[in-house]
This record gives structure tokens, C-alpha cells and sequence, in this order.
């Protein structure tokens, strides 16, 4: 195995100068990075739209879309093959998923069964993994005078994906138009696009480019009937009534038969009359098209033509004002714009289904600028306040930990370059966890070094013992944390994802700069000093000799702990948290004024006056900076944003829209069920392995000490009014796993040393667990402390309640692995004879712990 040192060795080294070479880029502007030799790495990390700025949406297809045309296609086909086969019937229609009719000829039915049969046929998927779809089938018996046939789901789904599949051909035309570039467009589920468009200046454009489906026809008009009549009767065969764009809005009679639509289109552009400065859209013609319409035209040039836009009438000229040569003419009461953007629905083609925005996040990209130089100062003071406590508490070992903390976020850095994960706001926010955190590792393998060196042991034997001891411990710690990450992820969206990502990269990279690099720095310094004794720079002997008796109070500190959770659930029963957009919908609009100071008795006139609920409205930061909270408007996704729509009309000319998040109550209902199950599997997934990890004891108080940190944190947020969203549910599942790893690591001794004396009171082998692990404990809490007071403090205010709700999960995750943990297992020991010994078959107290302590 010796023989194996050198290239283990090696190999770490390599994967450190590997992790310098990939992160080097970040470090470089883009030009820098692109002037790279071919052969360096050039991929920087992908920042995510709330550092960088630009507009997240989530688009929901409408599969009543595609069922009506679908239903409406079937119902035609069917039609047609009967008179085919010269069967006569009456009564087709269709509705739902069911298209029923009667033959006149009940002889004829088997006929007319044979005659539909072959549009039951069964259609190829295709794909890597060949299937059939039968989208048709037969809903009565053959003896029913009515013949009824079923659109199966599995056609309906599979017409879905197909349409989805165009759907984001179109999307992207249609985000070119305004001039993106690299959009990331992902499907999710069934009937669902994410968008993402990075420094999107006019959000409002797109979205209204997306929103309209855009199906563009020329239809004739029917002037053989009055078009009131056919309102207050029936329309003739083949024809339909529809209405214009005004208000009132306009009945027109038309065919349904379509003179000229999208595929008869080749080009359009907006274009603007030269006399009476009027915008319309010229569309050019494919040959086909305008030879038909030369031939209509022959008949007669006047006869009246509507243009169609999404089943509205736009505009009915003449058929001669409408197509000269081949070109087809949309004049109508535009503005400039609205004929550019017009020319570019035509241009893209029509969405197979209608697209609804169900979840807008948008940020500006001054509001990005300020979160980077915000996470970048917040990581800068996190990362010295916790370099000097290190050094100033454990002299040249310190230099070692932040030596290894510097390796560990190149490497962080690293990983995320070379993976292509984003990097959010709250990743930044993960980092600077992982600041306060990682420190823990250095600190329980320093600490156990330095235990092992008070028993005499030469110093190399120490520090080998000492790297051996804690790799169970640390194991344990960044384990939990990587599986709170990775429910995170698997269950989050958005930012949540980027803190989830960053926070599993940081768990492995924790965890091999502690155990690999320090370990070596240490090596090469006692080969290189010939170190006989610990440096005396260490000053942490002084907590461990401080013999505090903790579990003498442990009966009131447990009943005044107990008390606060009962009370947090009380308060969570009676006042509930105060749920934000992700879990009850509605909106929330950062707003900048740009005439100095705002005032908020005016805004919020004018914002009630807009009908759109009990709106909320306070200031945010500096006096130009407003905060404004939109209820759900419980119309429907549209309604959301209707009333974004309506808000912007109002405040454009007067705020700068700096940051907006929408969700609708389809996705808050879909986010609040993903998120308590999230938060449940998590915290089961975490405790589980805690329970395999120990003796089910253990397991039970671990799991007592946790769930009371979790419910003193909801009680936390209850009483502070701290808006709970997803970002809490982040926070939440952080310090549960912060909790079990401090409770963990008190465990870990305890049961050592249950194994070392097995005569010593149970009370006082605690006493001497915790005192022996408490340099630890202090160290941990003030580093993280440390780091999150940072993040509070210099974090920027889109981070503030959650740097806030994670350092009021850390003080209280540190408190109750001593006042709840230690005293759990009292409690279970006095119903069971389980541990060896009782509390009184040794001597006294304090001397059997002072024993404890010296022998370690």
C-alpha cells in the first residue's frame, strides 16, 4: 500500500491544479477567456437570471386546444368517409372526447362500422423506442342504433406532445424576433415550456408575443344572410358567426372555409402608408394562394373578406383592398408597433395550442448588477471574519484550514463551470454556508489531533488518529447536507435548484479538502518542521477545560425548550405563516421611481383604484424603492397576468419595473404540495440514515432534537411576519441538516465513550462528551454565525430572511444538541436498562468526567 502513497498523492494534486485551470476563466472578463489557447478551459459559470438579469417564464399548452381541433378533425373524417361510402346519416357531432351520429338505414350500420374502422388504425409514435397510439375506438355496441366513438387519452397525450414539440420551434422564432439571443427553452411534464431569456429589456413584449396563438385566415364573408339573424337563429352550414376586436365588439357572418391561412403565407412585414401614416402588415403569397385568389377576385372584386386573428375579426375590406398581386394586406387601427409585432406572429407561425404564463420571474439586470457586488461583498467579509477566528484560535492549523477552504471554493467554482450548473443568488448564498460550514471539518479533525496528542502519543501518531477519528463524523455532515440538496433539487425550481446544486458540489468538495488537502499540508509540515509537539497557537484547551455540568439544568432548559416548540405550534395553528406568492399565488413588483422619493399614500390610491384586490405597498432599501404585493386575482393564470398587464400600463411612465414574480394558483397549489413534500422526504430520507447510522436511541433523540429546531424556526417565522417561500423551505431543510450534524457529532462521542466507561454515570459520561466536543461546538456555531451575519448584513435584501431564518436555525440547532439530544437519552435510559452501569455505580460526578476528559 506504501507503494500506492505517492500516486494517490499525485493524483489529488492533479485534481487541484485541474480545478484551478477550469475555474481560472471566472476570474478573467469574457474577452479574457476567449483569447484563452484552445487548449486551456473557457467555460465560465452560467449565471442565473437573478444575477444576471432577464425574465423566467413558465408556459402551460392548452390541451383543450388541442382536443377541440382534434375532435373537430376526427368529427370531419368521419363525416367524409361515410360519404365515401355512400351511407347517409344524421345527427354528427361532437363533444368532449365523444363523437356520436345515426344512419338512416339501420341495415347499413355494419357497412358504416367497416367504413370507420380504418380510423381506428393505430399510430406510430416513433422516438428511439417505436410504439402505437390508438387515438380512436368505438363507444358503442354494434347492435346501437347510435354509433358513438371515443378519442382515447393516450391520442390526446401523444397529439400533446407533438403539439408541444412545435410549440417550442415557434417560442423560439418568436423570442428572436426581439432580438435574444440563446434562450434556454426546456419541456416540463406534459403540457408545460420553461423559458428563460437573459437580458430581456421589455418583458411585457414577449409575453404578449407568446400569449397569442396567432392563427392568422382570410374568410369570406356571407352576405346571403342578415348576420342578426344568424346571431338570434342558427348560422347556415358552413358558416359561423364571430366577432371583432371592439368595444362593443362587431358580429361578422363568415365561411368557415379559409380563403388564405398560415401555410399559404411566405413573408410579412409591417408596413406604413406614406399619406395616411396608418401601419398595416403586408404578407407575401405563395404562388398557389394567389393564383386561387386571382380567380375569386375575377368573379368579383368587391365581395367582402374578414381577416381573422385568433377566431376576432381584425378588419373586412374588400377583397381587392385585402390582396394585390401577391400580397396579402392587414390594415386595421394599428399602432407602429402593434403592426411589427403582428408581422411577427405571421412570420413564426401559429402556436398549435394557446400558451398561458403560469409563473413569470423577472429581474432587471441593475437589480443582477447589485445582487453579484452584494454576494461578492457579503463572500469577501464572510470569508476573512472566518479566516481570522480560524487562525486566531488554532495559530499555523488555522493557515492550514483556510488554505483548504481557498482550495475548496476553486473547486466549487470549478464544478460548476465544468458541469453547466447555474448559478443563482441563493447558490451565492450556498457558498458562503459553505464557508461557515466547511470550517466544522477542520475543526473536529484539529480538535481530535489535539486530544489525541494530550495523551502523550508522538505527534505523527496525533495528527494520523486524529485525520482517522473524524472521518466518520464528517461523513455523517456532509452527507445530510447532500441529501437535503438533492430532494432539493429533485423537488425545487428556479433559484431553489441553484442553492440545492451548490450546496451538494459544496458537500463533496468540503469533504476532500478537509480529509485530503489538509491532511497532506499537515504531512508536509511535520516532515518539513520536524514538529515534535502541537504549535502553541492552538487556544481551544480552554473550552474543554472549562468541565461544565450542562445536564445539571437539563430538566428546566428542557421543559422551557419543550414549552417553545408547543408554543410555536400554537402560534403556526392560530396565525399561520405569512405565505408568499410561490404558495398562496398572486404577485410581487419591485418598483424604482424615477423622480426621487415615492409616495406611498398616492401609489396605493392609485393602485386600488385598479381594482385588483387588497394590494400592499412599502418601501424597500432607500426612498426610490417600493415593494408592491399583488393578491391572486382567483381568475385563473390569465387574470395574474391581466392584472401585471394593467399595473405595468399605470407605473411605466413613472417606475422602473426592477424586479416581478408571478404565480399562478395552478403553480402556488403544485409549489405547496412539492414543498411540504420535500420538506417531509427530506427530512425522513435524513433521519433514516441517522437511524442506520446509530442505535435506535440515538436515532430518537436526533430526531426529537431536530423536528424541535424545525418547529422553533416555523415559530420564529410566525412571530417575525418573515414572508415563508421557497427560500424557506431551502433554509428549513439547511438547518436540519446543520442540526443533525452537531447533534451527530455529540453522539458520535457519547457513544465512544459508552464503549471506554462503562461504569460512569450516564449524566456525567454526557457532561464529559459534550465538554470534550464543545471547542467544536463554539467554534462551528461562531464561524457560521460569522458568515451568515455577512450574508445578512451585506447579502442585499432579496437574501435577507433567509441569511435571518438560517442564523436562528444555526443558535437554536446549537443549543438544543446539548438541552435536547444529551437529556433524551437520559430520559430513555432510566425506562430501560439498555446502557451498562447506573447513575450511581461509579464515583462521583465531576472527578469520573475529569477522568474521561484526561484519558482521550
Amino acid at each position: 500500500m506504501s507503494n500506492l502513497k505517492p500516486l494517490k498523492s499525485a493524483l489529488v494534486w492533479l485534481a487541484v491544479l485541474l480545478g484551478v485551470a477550469l475555474a481560472m476563466p471566472n476570474f478573467l472578463t469574457k474577452e479574457q477567456a476567449d483569447a484563452l489557447p484552445s487548449w486551456l478551459p473557457h467555460r465560465q459559470v452560467a449565471l442565473g437570471l437573478d444575477l444576471q438579469g432577464g425574465s423566467h417564464f413558465m408556459l402551460q399548452a392548452s390541451r383543450e386546444d388541442i382536443l377541440a381541433e382534434r375532435l373537430e378533425a376526427v368529427t370531419n373524417d368521419v363525416g367524409k368517409a361515410l360519404r365515401d361510402a355512400d351511407i347517409a346519416y344524421f345527427g354528427l357531432s361532437g363533444e368532449g372526447q365523444l363523437i356520436s351520429l345515426r344512419v338512416r338505414d339501420r341495415a347499413k350500420l355494419p357497412t358504416a362500422r367497416a367504413a370507420l374502422a380504418p380510423l381506428m388504425a393505430p399510430v406510430e409514435t416513433g422516438g428511439l423506442v417505436s410504439d402505437e397510439v390508438t387515438e380512436l375506438a368505438f363507444d358503442s355496441a354494434e347492435a346501437d342504433d347510435l354509433i358513438r366513438l371515443r378519442l382515447s387519452d393516450e391520442g390526446i397525450d401523444y397529439r400533446m406532445s407533438q403539439a408541444l414539440a412545435q410549440t417550442m420551434d415557434v417560442v423560439r422564432r418568436r423570442i428572436a424576433e426581439v432580438g435574444v439571443a440563446d434562450p434556454l427553452i426546456q419541456r416540463r411534464g406534459d403540457d408545460r415550456l420553461i423559458v428563460q431569456v437573459p437580458g430581456l429589456a421589455d418583458p411585457q413584449r414577449l409575453k404578449d408575443l407568446l400569449s397569442q396563438r396567432a392563427r392568422v385566415s382570410f374568410q369570406m364573408l356571407n352576405v346571403a344572410v342578415p348576420v342578426e339573424q344568424a346571431v338570434e337563429a342558427q348560422p347556415p352550414a358552413g358558416s359561423e358567426v364571430l366577432y371583432s376586436f371592439d368595444d362593443p365588439p362587431i358580429p361578422y357572418l363568415v365561411e368557415k372555409t379559409r380563403l388564405l391561412s398560415g401555410e399559404d403565407f411566405t413573408a410579412a412585414q409591417p408596413d406604413i402608408d406614406a399619406t395616411s401614416a396608418e401601419a398595416s402588415v403586408a404578407i407575401k403569397l405563395t404562388p398557389a394562394a394567389t393564383g386561387r385568389v386571382a380567380a375569386l377576385q375575377a368573379k368579383g372584386a368587391d365581395q367582402k373578406v374578414a381577416i381573422i386573428l385568433d377566431d376576432q375579426v381584425v378588419a373586412a375590406p374588400t377583397l381587392a383592398a385585402a390582396v394585390k398581386g401577391d400580397t396579402a394586406i392587414i390594415t386595421a387601427d394599428l399602432p407602429e408597433e402593434g403592426a411589427t409585432d403582428l408581422a411577427a406572429l405571421v412570420r413564426t407561425g401559429p402556436l398549435p395550442a394557446t400558451l398561458t404564463v403560469v409563473e413569470e420571474r423577472t429581474v432587471g439586470p441593475g437589480v443582477g448588477d447589485d445582487a453579484i457586488g452584494d454576494g461578492l461583498k457579503a463572500g469577501f467579509i464572510a470569508a476573512v471574519a472566518v479566516a481570522v477566528s480560524m487562525i486566531f484560535f488554532y495559530g499555523v492549523f488555522g493557515i492550514f484550514a483556510v488554505a483548504a477552504l481557498a482550495v475548496n471554493l476553486i473547486l466549487i467554482i470549478a464544478a460548476l463551470s465544468l458541469t453547466g450548473a447555474t448559478l443563482t443568488l441563493p447558490g451565492i448564498a450556498a457558498i458562503i454556508l459553505t464557508i461557515g460550514v466547511a470550517v466544522d471539518s477542520n475543526v473536529l479533525i484539529y480538535e481530535r489531533i489535539r486530544e489525541e496528542a494530550r495523551g502523550g502519543q508522538p505527534l505523527v501518531q496525533s495528527v494520523n488518529k486524529g485525520f482517522a477519528r473524524a472521518f466518520s463524523s464528517l461523513f455523517d455532515a456532509n452527507l445530510t447536507m447532500l441529501i437535503a440538496g438533492a430532494i432539493l433539487f429533485y423537488l425545487g425550481s428556479g433559484p431553489v435548484r441553484g442553492f440545492a446544486v451548490t450546496l451538494a458540489i459544496g458537500s463533496f468538495t468540503t469533504l476532500f479538502t478537509a480529509y485530503t488537502i489538509t491532511r497532506r499540508i499537515a504531512k508536509a509540515w511535520l516532515r518539513g518542521w520536524k514538529a515534535q509537539h502541537l504549535p502553541k497557537g492552538i487556544r481551544t484547551g480552554r473550552f474543554s477545560d472549562l468541565d461544565i455540568r450542562f445536564m445539571a439544568i437539563r430538566n428546566p432548559v428542557f421543559i422551557v425548550m419543550a414549552a417553545l416548540s408547543v408554543a410555536s405550534v400554537l402560534l403556526l395553528a392560530s396565525l399561520g405563516l405569512n405565505l408568499g406568492v410561490d404558495f398562496k399565488g398572486g404577485s410581487i413588483i419591485e418598483l424604482e421611481s424615477k423622480a426621487g422619493n415615492v409616495d406611498i399614500a398616492d401609489l396605493r390610491v392609485r393602485l386600488d383604484e385598479l381594482n385588483l384586490g387588497e394590494v400592499q405597498v412599502q418601501h424597500l432599501g432607500s426612498g426610490n424603492d417600493v415593494l408592491v404585493r399583488v393578491p391572486s386575482q382567483e381568475a385563473g393564470d390569465n387574470a395574474e397576468q391581466t392584472a401585471i398587464g394593467v399595473i405595468r400600463a399605470e407605473l411605466s411612465d413613472e417606475y422602473a419595473f426592477k424586479r416581478v414574480e408571478v404565480v399562478g394558483p395552478v403553480v402556488s397549489g403544485e409549489l405547496t404540495r412539492a414543498g411540504t413534500i420535500g420538506l417531509a422526504v427530506s427530512f425522513a430520507a435524513i433521519l433514516l440514515y441517522v437511524w442506520l447510522r446509530f442505535e435506535w436511541r440515538f436515532a430518537l433523540g436526533a430526531i426529537i432534537a431536530t423536528l424541535h429546531d424545525v418547529l422553533l424556526t416555523i415559530g420564529f417565522l410566525v412571530i417575525t411576519g418573515i414572508e415563508f417561500n421557497l427560500g424557506s423551505i431551502a433554509a428549513v431543510l439547511t438547518i436540519v441538516g446543520y442540526s443533525l450534524n452537531d447533534t451527530v457529532v455529540i453522539y458520535d462521542r457519547i457513544r465512544e465513550n459508552l464503549g471506554r466507561y462503562k461504569k460512569m454515570p450516564l449524566s456525567v459520561l454526557i457532561d464529559a462528551s459534550i465538554n470534550q466536543t464543545l471547542s467544536r461546538t463554539i467554534l462551528t456555531a461562531l464561524t457560521t454565525v460569522l458568515a451568515l451575519a455577512a450574508l445578512y448584513l451585506f447579502g442585499g435584501g432579496l437574501i435577507r430572511s433567509f441569511s435571518v431564518t438560517l442564523l436562528f436555525g444555526v443558535i437554536v440547532g446549537t443549543i438544543s444538541s446539548i438541552y435536547i439530544a444529551g437529556p433524551i437519552l437520559i430520559l430513555f435510559r432510566k425506562r430501560t436498562d439498555h446502557f451498562q452501569g447506573g447513575e450511581n455505580s461509579s464515583g462521583p460526578g465531576a472527578g469520573a468526567a475529569q477522568t474521561a476528559k484526561g484519558s482521550v
